[in-house]
């Protein structure tokens, strides 16, 4: 059975469901998730896409990002993909929720009600080769000299957030 996503109105009510690709590709508003990782350091947990992937292969983004499931909880879905993606298990907390639309490659796009969620995490995460080619911990004020000079390295969604996030004092906002 395709995978599918869960359509949503801009209040984030569920409308329907619809499969993964197609609603990629008809630009449909679906829920989604991001999650941010930070070290003891402050520096944030990034992860280099799989070049498998459906779109955005091989850019760097945040920690981990997906959707949820139907019927499934936002915060269970964020542990089930943390752990599958990365092989992490930790605490996560909503920080807050946006809605983005952006065209990728391929004549994809990207329509999302996204959940963003914080958490830390300091150690070495375990990540699936099918999913993440390579990861690092970035110092935030280096990661934007990086996103400024060579922004086509990260995914769409993620120089938003980090864009978001950079306006906010973070150290009060991470968990």
């Amino acid at each position: 059975m395709a995978e599918q996503v869960v359509l949503v109105d801009e209040k984030d009510r569920q409308i329907g469901l619809m499969d993964k690709m197609q609603a990629h590709v008809e630009a449909r508003l679906h829920r989604a998730f991001s999650v941010f990782l930070f070290n003891d350091k402050n520096e944030l947990l990034l992860q280099q896409r799989a070049q498998s992937k459906y779109h955005c292969g091989g850019l760097w983004t945040n920690t981990c990002c997906s959707h949820p499931r139907s019927e499934e909880k936002m915060k269970t879905a964020v542990d089930r993909r943390l752990l599958e993606e990365m092989g992490i298990i930790c605490h996560t907390e909503k920080v807050y929720d946006f809605i983005y639309k952006a065209q990728l490659e391929n004549g994809l796009y990207e329509h999302e009600f996204d959940h963003v969620f914080f958490g830390r995490f300091s150690e070495k995460p375990n990540p699936n080769p099918k999913e993440v080619v390579d990861w690092k911990y970035m110092e935030m004020r280096e990661l934007k000299t990086d996103i400024d000079k060579y922004p086509e390295k990260y995914t769409p969604w993620f120089k938003l957030i980090f864009e978001e996030i950079c306006n906010k004092d973070i150290a009060n906002i991470i968990v």
